[in-house]
């Protein structure tokens, strides 16, 4: 490769880096609609909220397949489709006449269209690189930090000036172009290119058939995945709470909507710092202890978040929530990626988010239910930091993925 030419793997990012931001600036724009769907449709805040759950659920769950068929056709046609399924279901939602119609239109059209191009984005990144997968890693997925900072002050600002309905179309055509300018950059692992990862000569072990590492069936049988598993989806109980509550949450104390809103980009923010921040860290504290360090942050910020009602404090949550959420996103790909290899692993990387989708699914409507009947969420938020702790003690509880891998070859 000329030294001038620039590592077909980094275009590679930018596309994944293009795909995570406009897939999840369309879902986190969903703060910018709560009020006017509480308003229009007369609802409660738990069933407003299961909107944005029902989406959660369906990207992260449905990641699983998308993985599984990425690595077998390829990252590009998924990534495409799920976008402009993502653009239809905006549409859908801007017709919608009943709160029905907006879980069909935004909670699965966007839910699925989001779960089919985020996990074959992310692990084709995974596939280009090896000893910069962290930062690779780390650049791709700030775009969902990029997505939260400008998707809901964007939309709010829509809502004030056009209304609810027209904006979800603007957002629409915003989504189709970037289906077709991402899709264009994310592409198939190096060795079908006749290259290896980082840009280094292909692999002497690895075909375009069969790449190292752990098929799926592999690894769900391994006390890693499962540690993994469980720990995120004990995270994403509160993990989500923050990014459909706190407008109405800052509304309830007096501080206004757009405070509320200025939050979500805070935690946008903090997203795409924590995203480099943390993955930067990883060469000193390794990577599982690193990931372990996010579930502690973030359950320590929710307590925080638990007894502040003041603007100050609340920017500090935000800022400092987003960027342990943020680190737990960058560092993820990557373990998964140490812990089983290159072979399966979009297909893994995504049945290990099914678990973040059962979380995202119950616990911003408990949240909402909760404050529908105790008039406060507090209990609420102060449960999602106590899953955080026992997520990183389970986090704790496994080797690194060299130790592991060494023990695990021993015994073959």
């Amino acid at each position: 490769m000329s030294a001038t030419r620039v590592f077909a793997g980094w275009w590679v990012v930018a596309g994944a880096f293009l795909c995570m931001l406009t897939g999840f600036a369309m879902v986190y724009s969903f703060a910018a609609f709560f009020s006017p769907l509480e308003h229009e449709f007369g609802a409660q805040r738990g069933e407003t909220s299961l909107v944005f759950s029902i989406a959660a659920f369906l990207y992260f769950s449905i990641g699983a397949v998308a993985g599984t068929i990425a690595d077998r056709i390829g990252p590009r046609p998924v990534v495409i489709g799920g976008l402009l399924l993502v653009a239809a279901g905006l549409v859908v939602a801007a017709r919608a006449d009943s709160l029905i119609e907006i879980y069909v239109g935004y909670g699965i059209g966007v839910g699925v269209g989001v779960g089919l191009s985020y996990v074959p984005s992310i692990a084709a990144v995974q596939h280009w690189f090896h000893r910069r997968r962290g930062t690779a890693s780390g650049l791709a997925v700030a775009g969902i930090g990029v997505g939260t900072l400008i998707g809901a002050p964007l939309a709010h600002e829509l809502i004030a000036r056009i209304g609810w309905r027209p904006t979800y179309l603007v957002l629409a055509a915003l989504t189709a172009l970037g289906a077709i300018v991402s899709g264009a950059l994310v592409r198939r692992g190096p060795e079908h290119y006749g290259l290896g990862p980082d840009g280094d000569p292909p692999l002497a072990h690895a075909t375009a058939g069969r790449m190292p590492g752990l098929t799926l069936r592999e690894a769900v049988g391994t006390w890693p995945f499962w540690a993994i598993y469980g720990g995120a989806l004990l995270l994403s109980f509160g993990l989500f709470v923050p990014f459909v509550h706190i407008v109405p949450y800052v509304r309830d104390a007096g501080l206004g909507e757009g405070f509320g809103v200025l939050l979500i980009m805070l935690l946008g923010v903090g997203s795409t710092v924590g995203r480099f921040l943390f993955a930067s860290l990883t060469p000193w504290l390794g990577r599982r202890r690193s990931f372990a360090t996010m579930y502690v942050g973030a359950g320590l910020m929710m307590i925080v978040w638990s007894q502040s009602t003041s603007r100050p404090a609340l920017v500090a949550f935000a800022l400092l929530f987003g960027a342990f959420y943020g680190g737990f996103v960058a560092i993820a790909p990557s373990l998964a990626a140490d812990y089983f290899g290159a072979r399966a692993l979009g297909s893994v990387i995504g049945t290990l988010y099914s678990g973040v989708g059962i979380g995202a699914l119950f616990g911003s409507p408990v949240a909402g239910f909760a404050y529908d009947f105790f008039g406060s969420y507090s209990g609420a938020i102060l449960a999602g930091a106590a899953l955080c702790f026992v997520s990183f003690v389970m986090t704790m509880a496994v080797p690194e993925p060299a130790s592991w891998l060494a023990a695990r070859r021993s015994l073959s």
